[in-house]
């Protein structure tokens, strides 16, 4: 414990933003970093508590009072070593992860929490200055190969981990570059791309092969993969979008968010594309779907010079603060206002889109919606919604982003080819702690088997799919476990 009084001694407090008004003119990340009085601040608020309940927080197991307690006391080295030990890639989580950790912070239960998310990402950053980030690839290799389809998160993971084992790596990608939606999915104002890369370097520093531009199932046929290495892992995420088949949706301006998000970031980075450009600029934007993904699609349109943007969800305005239906330490469904929602959006919560309506071109030009209520059950969770009589109206619109979430993964390819079982939400069907699919020396992991969730959640997925997969090879693995007290034995 760095200092015993510190959680009395100082608040919770946040890096410095660019003002909203100057950060929408550009792309780039707005965030300062702690001056290194307030980081030493910040991690003095961590107790050391008895029973941590943030290790439970994290679906990676992050070892944070420890970490936390070397970040106080200067010793970067020692609090690279313990982050890095339970998670691969600090300087994604650090920038984009919801922070389950700090709504599960003893301390959170009557102060705000400590800024674990914050304090994470100056560890790598810092790590990174001090050149502590190396290639961990053992100089004698199992003899095994492994190929890992799709370059995301979760496959980013497992293939760091397995080249740690000694295995030999290919990663197959069918876009033109790593790294799946940290790429171009994730905007560049919350993630810039360098920081893909620099991961990326080191990947391929450890032995680590990229072959993008590749489908598996098109390019390659899957059972060739499978004749040509010893294991695979699907990782390939959860990428069939949530439609919204209502009257009007074959008019011009209605766009899934994702292809908006991903071509932005492609222009972002200079990168052409073959496609009709999707702009905001100069229209009235409503955004459907209240996550972080219709966020993105907010902070995009105002970086493009959008007339306005309007963001609809259909559940009720969640609220403010823990009710006794979300108690500590449970991750609680509260408003959030995100960067993107500073930089200016009308948000209408409890709204239904009945029908898109066009002009006599075929564009879009508004929208039908009405206004629901919901019934809700004992634990104040909304069951069925009525709509209310006499609030239909129009709303002028000439672009939609459907932000409404994802279904699952695509099977015609790839899984179809394999023969790859499915579970009743048409995820791969592979138990959690096994991760093996149906198929021989085939593994699965991330949002592909789980359903979209969080980047946190798919870079844990990826390392226990290696450590599956390593058990498989050889016999036995020295991977680490995702149990933090293990973690913790084995570290020091």
């Amino acid at each position: 414990m760095g200092k015993p009084t510190g959680f009395k001694e100082f608040g919770r407090e946040l890096p410095h933003k660019i003002a909203p008004q100057e950060r929408v003119k550009n792309y780039k990340e707005f965030e300062s970093l702690y001056t290194d009085e307030k980081l030493n601040e910040q991690s003095a608020r961590c107790m050391n508590c008895g029973v941590p309940f943030c290790h439970s927080g994290c679906p990676l197991g992050n070892i944070i009072p420890e970490f936390n307690d070397a970040v106080y006391r200067k010793n970067w080295e020692e609090a690279y070593t313990i982050l890095s030990s339970t998670n691969n890639f600090p300087e994604f989580t650090g920038r984009i992860c919801p922070a389950p950790c700090e709504s599960a912070c003893v301390l959170g239960i009557n102060k705000p929490p400590v800024a674990i998310e914050e304090i994470e990402k100056h560890i790598i950053e810092i790590a990174y200055a001090k050149n502590l980030v190396k290639p961990t690839a053992p100089l004698v290799r199992t003899g095994k190969k492994v190929a890992v389809v799709g370059s995301g998160p979760s496959g980013l993971a497992a293939a760091a981990q397995l080249a740690k084992a000694g295995h030999s790596v290919t990663v197959y990608e069918r876009d033109d570059r790593p790294g799946g939606l940290l790429r171009y999915g994730i905007p560049d104002f919350k993630l810039e791309k360098w920081v893909v890369d620099r991961r990326i370097q080191i990947m391929e520093e450890d032995g680590i092969v990229f072959q993008c531009n590749t489908e598996i199932g098109k390019d390659i046929a899957p059972d060739e993969l499978l004749r040509n290495n010893d294991a695979v892992i699907l990782s390939g995420g959860s990428t069939i979008p949530r439609n919204l088949p209502i009257p009007g949706r074959d008019l011009k301006g209605i766009y899934f968010a994702m292809d908006f998000l991903k071509q932005q970031n492609k222009r972002v980075s200079g990168i052409s594309f073959d496609a009709e450009d999707i702009l905001a600029t100069g229209k009235d934007v409503v955004v459907i779907g209240g996550g972080d993904t219709g966020s993105d699609c907010v902070g995009t349109s105002n970086r493009q010079g959008a007339s306005s943007v309007r963001q609809f969800e259909v559940m009720v305005q969640p609220p403010a603060e823990r009710t006794q239906h979300m108690p500590w330490p449970s991750y609680p469904m509260v408003l959030k206002t995100t960067s993107s929602h500073e930089e200016g959006v009308m948000r209408h919560w409890g709204i239904n889109t009945k029908e898109f309506l066009g002009d006599e071109k075929g564009n879009l030009r508004a929208l039908r919606v009405t206004d629901v209520n919901w019934e809700l059950d004992v634990m104040n969770r909304p069951v069925k919604f009525h709509e209310i009589e006499g609030s239909e109206r129009e709303i002028p619109c000439q672009r939609v982003f459907l932000a409404m979430g994802f279904l699952n993964p695509q099977y015609n390819g790839m899984l179809e080819q394999l023969g790859i079982e499915l579970d009743e939400r048409k995820n791969i069907k592979a138990r959690e702690g096994v991760y093996r699919t149906n198929v021989s020396k085939v593994f699965t992991a991330g949002d592909m088997r789980r359903g979209q969730s969080l980047v946190v959640w798919a870079i844990s997925e990826g390392r226990e799919a290696a450590r599956k997969v390593d058990e498989f090879l050889m016999g036995h693995t020295t991977l680490e476990s995702k149990d933090a007290v293990n973690m913790f034995e084995q570290v020091f």
